[in-house]
């Protein structure tokens, strides 16, 4: 069994063999000692962590890591340590990146235009759940309908036929307003942008046939179809990230890392 040392920096405990503290990043050499005469960081959000966010895509810089060495770190334009100032989509604090039993964990924090996480297999939807595909965003609602109905004096409203509707995706728009709406018979819909149910044929950012949404064993089902850029389901409470994740915070697309 390895022995270890106390940080000399913020004191938690450093496996002998690690040459960074997990907990500040202080580092050490060889020998175990201090490197005190080493080059600094500019802040502890370049040091080394266990784990942390890499900017694919947004209003900051591409390429641009934050690693996530406290217990929690917000995200937003105007608070917390992981600033995107120029980004109009986030709130002033938008999201947290924290840590619990060890786990990395992203919670929205109540913001305007909500946190995404990139789906990896099937996700269950329910009634008013919203996805991206591309840059289009689309919500989830569940159709009860009922038969004709007679009003107080008994004149029945004349509706068109559901013919077994579970579902409907609406596209929404900025500032939040409905725009078109799908469904059939099938209760199957597909995204893309050829050949679809769903078309968004201007969207470069979607694939031909990017993702499905459909009816099954009473529940409704995202699925994401191989697509190049994935799909992004809004978070409704704390999630726990793995290595490889994509989450989207207003225009910034990041990727997670998580040092095993």
């Amino acid at each position: 069994m390895s022995s270890a040392r106390l940080c000399s920096n913020c004191k938690a405990v450093v496996p002998e063999e690690h040459f960074y503290c997990g907990r500040c990043g202080a580092s050490y050499g060889a020998d175990g000692r201090d490197q005190a005469n080493e080059t600094l960081f500019f802040g502890a959000m370049q040091a080394p962590g266990r784990a942390k966010l890499i900017l694919i895509s947004g209003e900051g810089l591409e390429g641009l890591s934050y690693h996530l060495n406290s217990t929690r770190h917000v995200a937003g334009r105007e608070s917390g340590v992981i600033l995107f100032p120029d980004d109009d989509y986030l709130d002033a604090e938008h999201a947290s990146f924290f840590y619990q039993s060890n786990k990395l964990f992203l919670r929205d924090e109540g913001s305007t235009n909500g946190t995404f996480l990139r789906v990896r297999e099937p996700r269950v939807l329910a009634d008013g759940d919203e996805f991206r595909v591309g840059h289009q965003r689309l919500r989830v609602e569940v159709l009860d309908i009922q038969g004709e109905y007679a009003p107080q004096d008994d004149t029945l409203m004349y509706v068109s036929p559901a013919e077994g509707l579970k579902f409907r995706l609406v596209h929404v728009l900025e500032g939040r307003k409905p725009g078109g709406a799908w469904c059939n018979k099938k209760n199957s819909l597909t995204i893309g942008r050829e050949g679809t149910d769903v078309l968004f044929a201007n969207d470069q950012h979607i694939s031909r046939e990017h993702a499905r949404v459909e009816w099954k064993d009473g529940q409704i089902v995202l699925t994401d179809l191989g697509s190049k850029n994935g799909t992004y389901v809004q978070l409704n409470d704390s999630q726990p990230l793995q290595h490889g994740d994509y989450v989207f915070m207003g225009s910034e697309l990041v990727r997670i890392e998580i040092n095993l």
